[in-house]
């Protein structure tokens, strides 16, 4: 069938990322088993609970203050957690304004507010327009409080667009979201390490 929509994972799709560098700089600040909490696809309860929106900033701040055992301010944490967060190059934002004219365009990204607020205002002072502007609609776990791999979140963005999931494409570089993609009858495409999005062709 012909694909008319497209959803696209932010984070190491669209958005260049490097955990390495949050991991490295909890690591730093005492927090040593970072990587029991925290790596893609299979975040702990403590962080898909914030990115589930459940609980608040000043929670999740103070949750990590608590595991590096009070040693560090909230703005160091603050950091830390964003330093993950890299650029969106030039050719990614085009190749989106050119499929614009061929299909309707979805964001799905597991994020949360601190990322959310950070990783916006440097697209802004980039490129001098909202992100979100590349897309129909962008969707935000911590917003909608559901966050892949769970069937509701791709049924979400298909329900409220009108979407028929045969029609969809749905891109990520985590294979457990792809899956769970399939399994709702979207065409799921796993971008492998290395791979450009701009390479894809649907």
């Amino acid at each position: 069938m012909q694909t008319k929509n497209i959803i696209f994972d932010l984070g190491g799709v669209l958005l260049n990322i490097d955990i390495n560098k949050t991991l490295d700089a909890y690591k730093t600040m005492g927090l040593h088993n970072i990587e029991e909490y925290f790596r893609i696809g299979h975040a702990s309860s403590f962080f898909k609970d914030y990115e589930k929106g459940i609980i608040s900033d000043d929670e999740f701040i103070d949750g990590i203050e608590q595991l590096t055992g009070g040693k560090n301010n909230k703005q160091k944490i603050t950091e830390a957690w964003n330093a993950l967060l890299l650029d969106f190059p030039v050719e990614r934002v085009n190749w989106l304004k050119g499929l614009n004219n061929k299909y309707r365009l979805f964001l799905f990204s597991n994020t949360n507010a601190l990322h959310l607020l950070s990783f916006q205002q440097s697209f802004q002072n980039v490129y001098g327009f909202p992100m979100d502007d590349l897309f129909e609609r962008a969707y935000y776990s911590h917003v909608a409080q559901v966050r892949k791999p769970d069937a509701a979140a791709y049924e979400i963005v298909l329900n409220e667009n009108k979407l028929q999931a045969a029609e969809t494409v749905f891109i990520d570089d985590a294979l457990i979201n792809v899956e769970a993609a399939n399994k709702v009858g979207i065409r799921g495409i796993h971008l492998e390490p290395g791979v450009s999005v701009t390479t894809l062709r649907f």
